[in-house]
């Protein structure tokens, strides 16, 4: 029988040993929203010299992801943390997701498209963290209850195993994580958004 693994507690043993080795690695953290990210910028930013990665191609429309850009933008400038935190921009390209999910459309919401989505979103941010020689790279996505935390951190390993980047375990719901981005995000007055970002829930409706 399978053990289930427990990636906070994993998580936890990453960061006893950083503060043994009094050592600030970087991580590279993908971000889909800014409600998302509140929390787990407050949490590890304690640990790590982040930079915050916005790469959602998912996202649609055009002015919604903009949207979400901004309110990501302002709340690192709102925030205050303990080691630094800097924001990269990546390229809306919209027609790579289209591209990714074509024989897709019509799987329900949580199924292989969304493994797939994330899987684009973090090797995206696997392959940028490696070319600027990052410690790890990372995903905020294991903080929404909707999202499978398990398989965001088997996609991570994968690419790690591929790519050569460690990939920082997560479940960021735990801890009451996901609670507290809610109160930093009424905190913040940020937007939270009632939908994915993706087209083709919106569609199903």
């Amino acid at each position: 029988m399978e053990v289930k693994r427990n990636y906070q507690k994993e998580l936890d043993r990453v960061i006893e040993d950083i503060n043994k080795k009094k050592t600030k690695p970087k991580l590279f953290l993908h971000s889909c929203c800014a409600p998302c990210s509140s929390y787990v910028l407050e949490y590890l930013s304690d640990y790590f010299e982040i930079t915050l990665f916005y790469y959602n191609p998912n996202i649609f429309p055009e002015e919604e992801y903009f949207k979400r850009v901004q309110e990501q933008v302002n709340l690192i400038r709102c925030m205050s943390f303990k080691n630094p935190v800097y924001f990269t921009l990546g390229k809306y390209e919209p027609e790579v997701f289209l591209s990714m999910a074509k024989g897709l459309e019509d799987i329900k919401e949580g199924g292989e498209r969304c493994f797939k989505c994330y899987e684009l979103r973090m090797r995206e941010a696997a392959l940028c963290a490696k070319a600027k020689n990052f410690d790890y790279f990372a995903t905020t996505l294991s903080i929404s209850p909707l999202k499978n935390a398990a398989k965001i951190n088997e996609i991570g390993e994968a690419i790690w195993k591929e790519i050569g980047i460690p990939h920082l375990p997560s479940d960021f719901k735990k801890k009451n994580g996901y609670k507290r981005s809610i109160e930093l995000s009424k905190e913040f007055g940020l937007y939270r958004q009632d939908y994915c970002g993706c087209v083709y829930p919106q569609l199903a409706k």
